[in-house]
């Protein structure tokens, strides 16, 4: 940074704030990531996908759901509980301004 000009600080720092602290952990970048580009995955899916635990994916998900970027829909298949997870659109702006943040930073 010794040799940057105060402008191109400038541009760090700003693209910096676009970081956001909910999607530094690999599980819920993980989550966000399968959320955004599937339509509706349920806790076996998701499960599956990033090979987690069920206590830590819950965990995660909770998170994500508290900050209102994950929505669920619980319903019954053939009598069995399913539960479905959707990004809200809360959460797919603030996941696509994280990503463009980091792109950005990797330039």
């Amino acid at each position: 940074m010794r040799h940057c000009h105060s402008s191109e600080i400038q541009i760090v720092k700003d693209t910096l704030k676009d970081l956001n602290k909910a999607f530094e952990n690999k599980i819920r970048l993980g989550i966000m990531s399968a959320l955004v580009v599937n339509d509706h995955p349920d806790f076996k899916a998701l499960k599956e996908l990033l090979d987690v635990t069920d206590g830590s994916l819950a965990s995660h998900l909770k998170y994500l759901e508290k900050h209102g970027y994950v929505s669920i829909k619980k319903e019954f298949i053939n009598r069995r509980p399913n539960t479905k997870y959707y990004a809200t659109a809360e959460g797919r702006e603030a996941f696509r301004k994280h990503i463009r943040a980091t792109e950005q930073l990797l330039k």
